[in-house]
């Protein structure tokens, strides 16, 4: 609650803070765990019966799941690899691209109003997943030499400033790149749910109050910003596994 005396009970940190459901041998299982575990039910779910029993003549689920693997297939993989590098990956991309899609649209379905990227522990596991990814690929495509020309940017046509240019770029590479990439999922989760959570609470607050014309526009505000949020949602998986595929084709390429 606010301490301006007017009752306004503001969002904040204690917004993403939820008391555990169960107890299971010393681990807390909360709302978030529960919403990122049914996201993943749901995914493995929707693609089971979309392409478990296959057809040449595609039901209406079939057509679905073959639209949002073709859009992630080509829209974004073979765009940044290439049909012959980038086919093996498909699989894996379509599977991050739909998982943190859906992380992020709990945020405006009714009960469960809250985005999971918006913890900052499940954008960073799934960001150090393809940094491992990308380190292990870059070490087994390039070798020892290879790998750390790649990661250092090495080009002995820097002349001087070669060093500076390998000491920033071997920590940009090995400790900033995993945070950047998470954090950019994270941040945008974080803000948009706490607008969202404002706008709500100030419409019943000023409807509460008999601020009626006030309530209205704030109202007006919510549904805007659920819109926006949709469009932020997508967003923000595409430029996830957008990303993961370039760092995957700068483990691929030749260093030069």
């Amino acid at each position: 609650m606010s301490d301006n005396g007017c009752g306004f009970p503001a969002p904040g940190l204690h917004s993403f803070l939820f008391k555990p459901m169960a107890t299971v041998g010393g681990f807390e299982f909360n709302k978030v765990m529960l919403l990122a575990l049914v996201t993943t039910v749901l995914v493995i779910a929707f693609f089971w019966a979309a392409f478990g029993n296959a057809k040449v003549v595609p039901g209406k689920l079939q057509m679905i799941g073959e639209a949002g693997y073709d859009f992630v297939r080509r829209g974004i993989v073979y765009e940044t690899l290439g049909k012959r590098e980038g086919e093996k990956w498909v699989p894996l991309m379509v599977s991050l691209f739909f998982f943190i899609w859906l992380m992020n649209i709990w945020s405006v379905i009714p009960l469960a109003q809250f985005p999971v990227a918006s913890v900052f522990a499940f954008p960073l596991v799934l960001a150090l997943l393809v940094w491992v990814l990308w380190v292990g690929l870059t070490f087994k495509r390039h070798g020892f030499v290879g790998f750390f020309k790649n990661i250092t940017g090495y080009d002995k046509s820097l002349g001087a400033v070669l060093p500076l240019v390998m000491v920033i770029e071997f920590f940009s590479n090995l400790f900033v790149r995993p945070f950047t990439h998470a954090v950019r999922l994270f941040a945008n989760m974080f803000a948009g749910h706490l607008m969202l959570v404002m706008f709500t609470i100030a419409s019943w607050y000023l409807l509460n109050s008999w601020m009626i014309p006030a309530a209205g526009i704030s109202f007006v505000m919510t549904m805007a910003m659920i819109c926006f949020e949709l469009f932020v949602q997508a967003v923000q998986a595409y430029v996830f596994v957008l990303l993961a595929c370039s760092y995957i084709q700068g483990a691929l390429a030749e260093h030069h």
